[in-house]
């Protein structure tokens, strides 16, 4: 039974990387042919309306309005999509599929720095060795940009930031709720959020032939890249200890998202990027399977 467990963790960690590695290409293609706002309200709708059906028929839909966590649902939506798509789809629209990849390498920093000042688990050498490794492949693969040009990586390398707030929001505030309302509470409340916010920006739908060409791919974005895959994760960690689902997933997306971004868009990357990402890819294998961040202190 547990060989079989195993077995399944592994095919949702695989699963859950091959996902996840089309998420820049997609997002890359999308927000080429549309205005990037509209690309995350979309998402973030179709993603919301997909967890809304999940959530009724597994009868848990009353878990998203319960009066004692409500406004702490609606602050995940609001960091965890509601910002984090607003600024992904902003910074993939001035960068490359590949760019956008790399910089969102940056997410074990932003990590490590939180869980140090929120959780007070000190960083071990080794964690802060793997991270000068991960910057160090981020700033090779990308190089020396102009202000203007870099604009995108700016906004790409503030996007992890919001998804950890949202994961120490629900470290802090939402420690017994499931997976799949938090999911939900992610995608329901995001994407109002962000209609809501389009709404009163005054944003413009595309023109209707290419919005009836583009809807697909944004159901594709929002119900597979970003609901299944989410799903896919708890799906993973459920089966797998953390550690290990994390160093199977995380450092195979950059790797993966290049063949990706070649299948979807044609990007072929340099030599120099192969060498970041492979750089990008060694640290955060070394931070994720060192010693759980306090295990000291635990002892």
């Amino acid at each position: 039974m547990q060989a079989g467990q195993e077995r399944a963790g592994l095919v949702f960690a695989a699963l859950c990387a091959l996902n996840s590695a089309f998420v820049p290409a997609i997002a890359k293609f999308t927000t080429g042919r549309a205005d990037p706002f509209f690309v995350a309200t979309a998402t973030g709708l179709f993603a919301g309306a997909g967890c809304l059906v999940l959530l009724a028929v597994r009868g848990e839909l009353d878990e998203l309005f319960r009066p004692d966590r409500w406004l702490k649902l609606v602050l995940l939506g609001a960091l965890g999509t509601g910002l984090a798509f607003f600024l992904f789809f902003a910074g993939a629209e001035r960068s490359t599929a590949i760019e956008t990849a790399l910089a969102l390498q940056v997410e074990p920093g932003y990590s490590l720095l939180l869980s140090w000042l929120a959780l007070g688990h000190r960083p071990t050498g080794r964690r802060i060795a793997a991270l000068v490794v991960i910057l160090a492949g981020i700033v090779l693969a990308l190089g020396v940009r102009t202000v203007e040009g870099s604009s995108g990586i700016a906004i790409l390398m503030a996007t992890p930031l919001c998804w950890q707030l949202s994961h120490l929001l629900v470290l802090r505030k939402l420690p017994d709720s499931s997976p799949i309302v938090l999911t939900g509470a992610r995608y329901v409340y995001g994407g109002l959020l962000l209609a809501a916010a389009f709404a009163l920006r005054g944003g413009a739908l595309p023109p209707a032939g290419e919005l009836a060409t583009l809807l697909p791919v944004l159901a594709l974005q929002g119900l597979v890249l970003s609901m299944v895959g989410t799903l896919l994760w708890y799906q993973t960690i459920s089966r797998l200890d953390l550690g290990r689902a994390t160093a199977i997933v995380v450092p195979s997306i950059p790797v993966l998202s290049l063949g990706a971004s070649f299948l979807v868009l044609g990007e072929v990357a340099t030599p120099r990027q192969w060498v970041g990402l492979l750089l990008t890819a060694a640290g955060v294998l070394a931070m994720v399977t060192g010693p759980a961040a306090g295990a000291e202190a635990s002892r």
